[in-house]
């Protein structure tokens, strides 16, 4: 009987992991997968272009806002909890949504949705922390990133697929009513499932912090998400303004820790956890080029060459078969290869990317999709290399009791550096289009070239954490080697 008990505990922690899988899978494709059902939407409900982009962007904001603080909550009252009551929400408001009967009421259901979203996204990585230990935490941490990756990478080629199969005025409902069944049974599985564990004693939200932030991170994003009607140009004083507000949320929780209070985001995660700051770092820059991209092809396979949203999806469903297949793997290698293997990941990604690029630009428009597979394939075992190992190697010194807020601030970045890439690289496609008389193949090999551009930053970063590595595993080497002299001399 005593043997069965870790068996049996062993099992039941992987079969919560998929739980926990499933939903943030499920959340982070409500990102992307809307995008291809606004025309049909727009048209369903007589709405202008302008209030069903808030479909898509409402959703993005209120994700990014929640995320930190929900992080920290999960922290402070248990993060089953906070899991429960935000999947059943989100499943409430998918509900809502597909039933709305104005334009209106949609939005208001998608911005409820978003907030949901944001609340389960950091309890994922946190439930991780809090459940694996060593090589299994690695492992944990390969599927979540292969998660990660595919969702965003597969959002045009479901709902491109669920469009297909319910045609109609009314098919959109759709894109929303799919998550009502996988949500509640992933809740009725997750009731059952994910641990108890009695959160810490005396918790309180650092209420002034999740205003700070909040305000600091609205202010960046506001002008991103109205990006395509001007906003960045309208709105760029909110720039400075939300970096303002940033510095006074950093001096704030560096004020609140020196009095022995409970930060929102410890300022010790950047300054004395190993890893943290430069692989938040890595993360944000890696989605401006990686969330952008999909975005460009969409825009180029769709407008450009006249493809349906399903095709047009699986002419870049090889990325995301690399990533799903190489983050797995990659799960395994972490602990032995560490920041080498992102290093490696983002040579390979951007080589598969750059590659890309050349071939849309210069290779027969009609065999397009199948000369570029192999070059999405290269570059998606790439990212499947980047993602999760980043998560994991960000997070592995992070202490248990901070895991959702330190995974929330992870995954803030993440939506930043998206929300940066799908402004900027769809407007630089846009601009050169506009310059050369409508060339589709220029303006979309130049869109992903600056997205590859864009990973360049965060190789470099990359490189930099790597060679840190190196020298403190060589002083450690060379104090022991001093250690075993300076005792072999005394004996």
């Amino acid at each position: 009987m005593g043997a069965e008990t870790p068996a049996r505990a062993g099992r039941q922690r992987w079969k919560a992991l998929w739980v926990t899988l499933v939903t943030g899978f499920m959340s982070l494709l409500d990102v992307t997968i809307v995008a291809v059902a606004l025309p049909s939407l727009q048209r369903g409900l007589h709405a202008s272009a302008a209030s069903v982009q808030w479909v898509v962007s409402g959703y993005a904001l209120a994700f990014a806002l929640a995320l930190v603080p929900a992080g920290r909550l999960g922290d402070a009252v248990g993060r089953r909890r906070i899991f429960l009551c935000a999947l059943a929400a989100f499943v409430v408001c998918s509900a809502a949504a597909g039933a709305a009967p104005t334009v209106a009421l949609l939005v208001v259901a998608r911005v409820a949705q978003g907030v949901a979203a944001g609340c389960l996204a950091p309890q994922n990585s946190a439930l991780i922390q809090q459940m694996f230990r060593g090589a299994e935490r690695g492992r944990a941490f390969g599927l979540f990133g292969a998660t990660v990756g595919v969702s965003s990478a597969v959002g045009p080629v479901v709902g491109g697929l669920i469009l297909t199969l319910a045609s109609g005025p009314e098919g959109w409902r759709w894109i929303f009513y799919v998550n009502v069944p996988v949500g509640a049974t992933a809740l009725l599985l997750g009731a059952r499932l994910l641990p108890r564990v009695a959160p810490g004693r005396g918790q309180r939200l650092d209420l002034p912090g999740v205003a700070l932030l909040g305000a600091g991170v609205l202010a960046l994003m506001l002008p991103l998400v109205f990006a395509e009607a001007g906003g960045t140009a309208r709105l760029w004083w909110l720039f400075p303004a939300g970096a303002a507000l940033l510095a006074v949320f950093a001096r704030w929780e560096h004020r609140v820790t020196a009095r022995g209070g409970q930060p929102l985001l410890d300022p010790r995660l950047a300054t004395g956890t190993r890893g943290y700051l430069p692989g938040a770092t890595l993360a944000a820059l890696y989605f401006v080029g990686f969330s952008g991209v999909w975005l460009v092809f969409a825009l180029f396979f769709q407008n450009g060459l006249g493809y349906s949203p399903l095709r047009s999806g699986l002419a870049v469903t090889p990325f995301a078969l690399g990533s799903a297949a190489a983050a797995v793997v990659a799960g395994r290698l972490v602990e032995r290869l560490g920041r080498l293997l992102t290093v490696w990941g983002l040579v390979t990604v951007m080589a598969g990317l750059g590659t890309a690029a050349l071939l849309l630009r210069l290779a027969p428009a009609g065999a397009l999709p199948w000369l570029t597979a192999p070059a999405l394939l290269v570059g998606g075992l790439g990212s499947g290399c980047v993602i999760s190992p980043n998560v994991t190697m960000t997070l592995r010194d992070v202490p248990v009791r901070m895991a959702g807020a330190a995974g929330g601030a992870l995954q803030t970045g993440q939506r930043l550096g998206g929300a940066v890439g799908t402004a900027l690289l769809p407007g630089l496609f846009y601009l050169v289009l506009n310059a050369t008389g409508d060339d589709y193949r220029t303006a979309v090999a130049l869109a992903v070239g600056a997205g590859t551009a864009a990973m360049l930053a965060a190789f470099t970063v990359a490189v930099t954490d790597w060679r840190h590595d190196r020298r403190a595993r060589a002083r450690t080497r060379a104090e022991e080697r001093t250690d075993r002299h300076t005792h072999v001399g005394r004996c």
